[in-house]
């Protein structure tokens, strides 16, 4: 056998072990033939005629995109910083590599823009408050413009909402304000509700005087555990005249109350 014969085989061996082509479970082939689209191919062990056709794999996993972080001004007129991440998967391999040239980079191109044209729509309030609904935004917008491109966006998150120091110290004095008015709030409400309890105790005492000599008569109770070396006690007039009116009736001496010169005469 010649050696010419023996290229010519080796030629033809190299051109058929080319063209058969293995493609994992998660990986399509889009196929063109002679330069026009042909089909796409799945996943396994495929013939890709070399010369004749051309195939270029693309990937139908969850791709993680994390997007730069961006300048934005918020409605209010403040200036933060926020990046996120985005989560999307080609579900069309077709339209992904004929309708766009690159569509990793068009998404992440247009993640940013949207990420800066929502949240300037919104008060930096929204942005550390309602990060949910921002999101939801974010991913429709995505969503209904990468849908022509085959590919579908599953999820975006802001991470980080970046403020300077002079906002954080602005933020940290309204949070302490707040603070502040719900505690004097909450003594109001406190005054409030004691009083409505005091009116009614004192209700109930005067519709039954004999109520009150029992709760001098406790409060007496409770003072006399303690040690405390003076004791002010007021004691109501109604109740001494009682007392002394009793006192002459039975005979005896009438009631006094001795004051501080008699007691230390004595």
């Amino acid at each position: 056998m010649t050696l010419p014969i023996l290229i010519v085989l080796g030629a033809i061996a190299a051109i058929v072990v080319a063209s058969f082509r293995i493609f994992r479970e998660y990986e399509r082939a889009v196929v063109f033939l002679l330069g026009r689209f042909w089909r796409v191919k799945g996943p396994g062990l495929r013939l890709v005629i070399p010369l004749i056709q051309q195939a270029v794999k693309v990937d139908l996993r969850v791709v993680t995109l994390d997007v730069p972080s961006q300048d934005v001004i918020s409605r209010d007129n403040v200036t933060v910083k926020v990046n996120a991440v985005l989560y999307y998967r080609v579900v069309d391999p077709e339209r992904a590599i004929i309708h766009v040239e690159d569509f990793a980079a068009a998404t992440s191109q247009l993640a940013q823009t949207t990420l800066r044209s929502v949240l300037g729509k919104h008060d930096l309030d929204e942005m550390l408050s309602e990060r949910d609904k921002l999101n939801a935004d974010i991913q429709t917008i995505l969503d209904s413009q990468t849908d022509a491109w085959g590919i579908k966006v599953a999820n975006v998150e802001i991470k980080h909402v970046d403020l300077d120091e002079s906002m954080i110290r602005a933020i940290a004095r309204q949070a302490e304000a707040e603070r502040n008015r719900r505690a004097k709030v909450i003594h109001a409400e406190g005054e409030y509700q004691a009083s409505q309890q005091l009116l009614e105790a004192a209700n109930v005492l005067s519709e039954n005087p004999q109520g009150i000599q029992l709760r001098y008569l406790q409060t007496l109770s409770d003072i006399s555990v303690d040690n405390a070396s003076t004791i002010v006690f007021p004691v109501p007039m109604d109740l001494l005249n009682a007392l002394g009116s009793g006192a002459l009736n039975s005979g005896g001496a009438p009631f006094k109350v001795k004051t501080a010169d008699e007691s230390n005469s004595q």
